[in-house]
């Protein structure tokens, strides 16, 4: 009985604990990673001789992320269609082999019923 009691209090500590470490985490890992593009985009600014410039770096990122992000919706749009054709596809065909069960089952029920009447 003493188990239970504690489990609540327990169970939100825990969750409470969880949720300050995978925060804490998750910032220093973003902060890494922004630090890794920057020096990224420094050693591009250097290799082709231009001084450094925020602005021309967050238009750049802009420019590239917006480009990319398109082909990669475009190519996402025609996947879905291109699963959604064939999911309808494949619905019909189901469709007509229900369907073609269905009639030789009402068949059947027609002959059993025709052969109840005979033997009564």
């Amino acid at each position: 009985m003493s188990q239970r009691d504690g489990f609540a209090s327990g169970f939100f500590a825990g969750a409470i604990f969880g949720s300050v470490v995978g925060g804490v985490i998750g910032t220093l890992v973003a902060q890494r990673r922004d630090a890794e593009e920057l020096t990224e985009d420094e050693r591009e600014q250097q290799a082709s001789g231009k001084g450094n410039s925020n602005s021309n770096k967050s238009k750049r990122r802009q420019m590239q992320g917006s480009a990319s992000s398109g082909v990669e919706m475009e190519i996402a749009r025609r996947s879905l269609e291109d699963k959604i054709a064939q999911l309808n596809a494949t619905i019909d065909e189901v469709r007509d082999q229900l369907g073609n069960v269905n009639q030789n089952s009402s068949g059947i029920n027609e002959f059993s019923s025709r052969n109840e009447e005979l033997q009564s």
